[in-house]
């Protein structure tokens, strides 16, 4: 089977081993604290990109990337050990990579930039439909392999 193309952008962004820094978790009493963790991204067959992360106090992260080529786009479901599921719409260009949600429950996104091996991002959340948004937090990938 051949691999998607367009899949192979996503791919070489995120197939590899990583560590993971989340710093100003607006959630926790003191903003300084640093949290860590590894990411580990593969192919799932020729058509999809796993990107599983373990962070300590926090749920793993579970995310597999596909595309609709019929309307050119990218897209991540995403499952986490709290039985979580949330479906992303995700972009990419040369410069970096988004993650967006809008669900009845709140809103999600994530911008993050590319810096030869880091992904340097910020999410932010919205719990009145987009209205006004918070930080939710940093987090910097910074590649292994």
């Amino acid at each position: 089977m051949k691999r998607n193309e367009a899949l192979e952008r996503l791919g070489a962004v995120f197939v590899g081993e990583w560590t993971i820094t989340i710093t100003n978790q607006w959630w926790l009493d003191d903003p300084t604290t640093v949290t860590t963790g590894t990411a580990t991204g593969t192919w799932l067959g020729d058509s999809f990109v796993r990107f599983r992360a373990t962070i300590a106090d926090t749920p793993s992260w579970d995310f597999v990337f596909g595309r609709s080529d019929a309307n050119d786009r990218f897209v991540a479901l995403y499952h986490d050990e709290r039985g979580v599921a949330r479906l992303f719409e995700v972009s990419l260009d040369d410069g970096g990579w988004t993650m967006s949600r809008t669900d009845p429950d709140f809103h999600q996104r994530l911008a993050a930039r590319l810096e030869g091996n880091r992904m340097v991002g910020l999410t932010e959340a919205s719990d009145d439909q987009g209205e006004t948004w918070r930080k939710d937090f940093d987090l910097t990938f910074e590649r292994v392999t």
